[in-house]
């Protein structure tokens, strides 16, 4: 049989720990609330800059890859894809 006064400071400490967790995620709630209408005005400015610079650094690794799957094939084998 456990002893009612070790489930008790066991208990006690898990309710400390969840008030700490609770107090740091109000904050951290409350800083969001203060940063999120600052970034709601950069998106609107800031997406297409971001969308381009994504769009080449997706073709630049998309033609990487190409190059190395073209420079790797063997020199006799069919380029063409099988189909089932």
């Amino acid at each position: 049989m456990k002893d009612i006064h070790e489930v008790l400071r066991r208990k006690q400490g898990q309710y400390a720990q969840l008030g700490k967790q609770i107090e740091l995620l109000q904050g951290a709630a409350e800083k969001l609330r203060e940063v999120a209408p600052l970034l709601a005005e950069n998106d609107n400015e800031d997406d297409s800059v971001v969308l381009a610079e994504v769009d080449d650094e997706n073709s630049n690794a998309m033609a990487a890859k190409a190059s190395a799957q073209s420079s790797a094939s063997k020199p006799g084998r069919s380029v063409t894809p099988r189909w089932p």
